[in-house]
């Protein structure tokens, strides 16, 4: 049985249709973007982020009072359109000590987190790249620092050096580098025995570029996700630290000090004093944690729910 020419139709196709690329190709820089903005709560956190930088930094020009200004026929007032948040017993406006606050608590997150940075990926990356007897030794110091009660190595370092801005920064990144160590050095040993590393040993690369170049460069998710909990922790410490006394010491305000002078005359009836150093501590260590989180499952796609 033949079949007429006349059911087959020709597919005429256009030159180059085939390559034709339907979905445009996206930077990486971009799937980063999306993804990040696709989550909710991370945005939500980079936002509360962004909101308390700028109180930081422009929260003087909103008020008139300064954090160190005493009236004491003003004290302990009720949060009002001249006090947003009310005063202390000494008359000092809650609100400008709330900005002076962020500044402190932001500067000692942000300044301790980088140095754990700085000391973490270097003593973590060498200690995993070459490994042996080196990783060994290195680690075993690492054991030692952690086993030293944290707030022992503050009382010593308050005894040696005093109290102050620049002691609870030391005090911090004392022992605070030794998490981003441990993860930097769980990434470097997975990393060193891939392909591609491999190869470029094969071909003559020295270890400092190897590191510059692959190492570094393919953990940095995970470091950058490391130091968005970083923060919150250091900020928490020394509103913890500042709490005890060991921290910022007056006429300075802390959010830590300031629930420390609030927490006597809480029975009397000034919520406020307490209220809003707590309720800032929070914010600024959910924003931060939410930011993790969502950077977390940017970077490690298959972490994503």
């Amino acid at each position: 049985m033949s079949v007429p020419d006349q059911l087959f139709v020709p597919l005429h196709k256009q030159q180059g249709a085939s390559e034709l690329i339907v979905r445009p190709r996206l930077s990486p820089f971009k799937q980063f973007r999306l993804r990040l903005f696709s989550n909710r709560l991370a945005l939500l956190g980079l936002v509360l982020i962004l909101v308390l930088g700028a109180l930081a930094v422009f929260g003087p020009l909103l008020t008139e009072h300064s954090y160190a200004e005493q009236t004491l026929l003003n004290g302990n007032q009720k949060p009002s359109a001249e006090h947003w948040f009310g005063t202390d017993e000494l008359g000092r406006d809650v609100f400008a000590r709330i900005i002076f606050g962020a500044r402190i608590s932001l500067s000692v997150g942000l300044i301790a987190a980088l140095i754990d940075f700085m000391i973490g990926v270097v003593y973590g990356g060498i200690s995993g790249y070459f490994g042996g007897r080196i990783d060994n030794i290195m680690m075993r110091f690492v054991d030692i620092l952690y086993g030293i009660p944290y707030l022992l190595v503050v009382i010593l370092l308050m005894v040696a050096m005093g109290p102050g801005l620049l002691t609870i920064i030391v005090a911090l990144t004392a022992t605070g580098w030794i998490g981003m160590a441990r993860i930097v050095r769980g990434q470097v040993l997975q990393l060193k025995t891939s392909e591609y590393v491999l190869a470029t040993k094969t071909l003559g690369a020295s270890s400092w570029y190897i590191i510059r170049k692959h190492m570094l460069p393919n953990a940095i998710g995970v470091i950058i996700v490391q130091i968005t909990f970083s923060v919150p922790s250091a900020i928490f410490a020394e509103a913890f630290l500042s709490f005890l006394g060991l921290g910022i010491q007056p006429p300075l305000a802390s959010w830590g000090t300031m629930a420390n002078d609030a927490l006597p005359t809480i029975l009397s009836g000034n919520w406020w004093r307490l209220f809003f150093p707590a309720l800032f501590i929070s914010l600024t260590m959910l924003a931060f944690n939410l930011l993790g989180d969502g950077l977390l499952n940017t970077f490690n796609p298959k972490q994503r729910r």
